[in-house]
């Protein structure tokens, strides 16, 4: 997907590039936890990132009329990551 280049797409772009990015990093943390704790934790982080990048992504969507189709998608997706993290940490605790 692209939008266009301005300073406000490109700051959301940016930040919701990083956040997306920390989820993957902090799952495969979990990964490697020490113990059940540090796992639940390193998941929770994992979701907290899931959080915010859906929270990016409606920003953008707001910024980017026309675009919302594509960013819908985009959401669910993140949408189902958290809610996967979610149901994995009521689990693990």
């Amino acid at each position: 997907m692209s939008v266009p280049r301005t300073p406000i797409n490109d700051r959301l772009t940016g930040q919701a590039v990083g956040a997306a990015g920390s989820i993957g990093a902090n799952y495969r943390e979990a990964n490697d936890a020490l113990g059940k704790k540090d796992f639940a934790l390193r998941l929770k982080i994992s979701r907290r990132e899931a959080k915010e990048c859906i929270h990016w992504l409606e920003l953008l969507a707001v910024a980017n009329l026309g675009k919302e189709k594509v960013l819908s998608t985009l959401l669910q997706e993140a949408t189902e990551l958290r809610n996967i993290l979610s149901a994995i940490i009521k689990k693990c605790e």
